[in-house]
């Protein structure tokens, strides 16, 4: 499996794809999309949309995994934040991906083992996890593969769950049609 992990951001929005499994996945390349911050908002967002539709078209995920918002002091930052996050969100579904989306305290809690880790802590462990020679920079795209690798870890959990609500269902539905045959 190909994960493309995102971590939005007005200024700075972060991506990262890894391939593989649970056990074992290996980095395909990260960077940074950055925006002019005394730029018109809806131009960023182009930027930013434009971007990751490149990185989609060149590196070819199955899966985005995005970062939910976490928490803003300043409603304006939240707000352009939750913009951003749109556009990501809206890339991934016009280029047909399996969109997930993980909340911080869980990326950083698979990552590092504690849901309150700090940006160098989640950095050393992209570093440690992906075999690397340095920490990614900028922080953002160690955060976006970060998710990715969060996802890789839950992705299994989450395909098992709906194998199980489908064997559910199906079980559900042959009772039924027992049931009116039976009559």
């Amino acid at each position: 499996m190909r994960v493309l992990g995102i971590d939005p951001g007005s200024q700075t929005t972060g991506w990262g794809v890894i391939e593989g499994d649970a056990r074992r996945y290996q980095l395909v390349e990260y960077g940074a999309i950055r925006t002019v911050a005394g730029g018109k908002f809806s131009t960023r967002l182009l930027n930013i949309a434009n971007d990751l539709e490149w990185v989609i078209a060149r590196y070819t995920p199955e899966v985005c995994a995005v970062e939910e918002i976490f928490f803003a002091v300043n409603i304006k930052t939240a707000l352009k934040l939750g913009h951003v996050r749109g556009v990501c969100l809206l890339a991934g579904e016009r280029a047909g991906l399996e969109i997930h989306e993980y909340a911080t305290r869980l990326v950083k809690q698979t990552v590092v083992g504690y849901g309150a880790a700090e940006k160098h802590q989640v950095q050393e462990m992209v570093r440690l996890l992906l075999k690397l020679a340095r920490p990614p920079q900028p922080h953002d795209s160690a955060d976006a593969l970060a998710v990715a690798i969060c996802h890789m870890h839950h992705a299994d959990s989450l395909l098992r769950a709906s194998k199980a609500e489908a064997q559910v269902k199906l079980a559900s539905l042959s009772q039924a049609a027992f049931r009116r045959r039976s009559r």
